[in-house]
């Protein structure tokens, strides 16, 4: 069987060059906070590849960096500032945090309205609900991928394996939103082959490298590929192994597939969290 190769990095290239395209007919250009607390050298790269998107969307990128013994009421402060201020329109916390600071208070503290990760309280209740307002990055970015695929959703059945906050929860929530039946797997789960090998899509988060192989995967299926980690050669290395590409019909590469999407939807929230405030 001939498997498709899901190019996520043509597709966020495109929706990139979309964004900055409207952004270059405002008055007022949209801005981004990024909040950064310690030196975790990956947090550090991926808010680096972040501020580098926003100027290249011609977007403003107002970084705030903050020690690693930063209080928790220290960075309340940053974020109420942050809330305040009209001229951030998104603000984005990197996670994760340190030991001493509670996430959940952190995340809940950044006003919904500016909240472009989709991780306060009520942009997940309304994400439950049916109703999103912002949908984290990369559950978007998946949807997207296979929206443009022309991948029919509506009675397939959508094998999730990860239930985090950043992506399995919330992609679960969007597949069963767009009428696939759902089946959300985790590390509890027994059997997991049992489940994965029912899946006409099968989505992947879970961090661990090449956990599914071909015999876990049903012939024809899609796979998404969420996971990013480093093999035991050291290099980047996804959730599915590579000769899951001899049984799926299409499958996203890891780097290449989610990746890109990710920071691509990330611009796009922060662009309608701009406009919802009165950017023109």
């Amino acid at each position: 069987m001939s498997c498709r190769i899901i190019d996520g990095k043509s597709l966020a290239e495109k929706i990139r060059g979309g964004v900055a395209a409207e952004v270059a007919l405002m008055r007022v250009k949209p801005c981004l906070s990024l909040v950064l607390v310690g030196e975790d050298p990956a947090s550090k790269v991926y808010v680096s590849m972040k501020e580098v998107a926003c100027l290249g969307a011609g977007m403003k990128s107002r970084n705030i960096k903050l020690p690693e013994n930063t209080s928790e009421e220290k960075l309340l402060a940053e974020i109420r500032g942050l809330n305040a201020d009209k001229t951030v329109h998104g603000i984005l916390v990197q996670v994760p945090l340190p030991k001493q600071i509670s996430e959940a208070a952190v995340l809940g503290a950044v006003a919904p309205e500016k909240d472009v990760d989709g991780f306060n309280p009520c942009n997940v209740g309304k994400l439950q609900g049916g109703t999103p307002a912002f949908v984290p990055a990369t559950p978007k970015g998946i949807m997207r991928l296979l929206k443009e695929e022309g991948v029919a959703l509506a009675g397939k059945h959508a094998v999730v394996v990860g239930r985090s906050n950043i992506v399995g929860k919330p992609v679960a929530s969007l597949l069963l939103a767009a009428d696939a039946t759902v089946t959300q797997c985790h590390s509890k789960t027994k059997d997991l082959a049992a489940f994965t090998k029912q899946a006409d899509i099968l989505v992947v988060a879970v961090g661990k490298p090449r956990l599914i192989t071909k015999e876990m995967v049903k012939k024809g299926a899609i796979v998404i590929d969420a996971g990013t980690s480093k093999g035991t050669d050291g290099k980047l290395a996804g959730d599915v192994d590579e000769g899951v590409r001899d049984i799926a019909s299409a499958i996203t590469p890891v780097p290449g597939g989610v990746g890109p999407m990710t920071i691509a939807m990330l611009l796009e929230n922060t662009l309608r969290a701009a406009r919802a405030q009165g950017c023109r």
